[in-house]
């Protein structure tokens, strides 16, 4: 069947947040990286784990039945726009505010059908 993805575009997170945890998941198997991440008490695994959760529901909703054999071959947090604020400072001066945002990416290598 091949890889089968999942992608949240635009997620109001900074790449630097989640992508240790992209790195945490990245070879294991799509169940073993579910628990990883339920375990770990930060808000960029928990965009990272619905986005993996997403992943192998598409993985389901192709026929694949056997989640125990799926295993995660990307996971890859690129930054995305970056939503740019002025603060006012002292003396006239002013400092620039990066909102940033992340595109996270999750693949998963799924079995063929059967």
């Amino acid at each position: 069947m091949g890889e089968v993805r999942a992608v949240h575009q635009f997620a109001r997170i900074s790449a630097t947040k989640v992508r240790p945890f992209a790195d945490l998941i990245r070879g294991k198997t799509a169940q073993a990286g579910l628990r990883m991440l339920a375990y770990e008490p930060n808000r960029g695994a928990r965009f990272l784990e619905k986005v993996l959760k997403s992943a192998i529901a598409n993985v389901e909703d192709r026929g694949v039945r056997n989640p125990d054999r799926l295993v995660i071959s990307e996971a890859r947090v690129d930054g995305g726009p970056m939503f740019k604020r002025v603060h006012a400072r002292a003396r006239g001066m002013a400092n620039l505010i990066r909102r940033r945002t992340a595109h996270i990416h999750v693949a998963i290598d799924a079995p063929e059908i059967g």
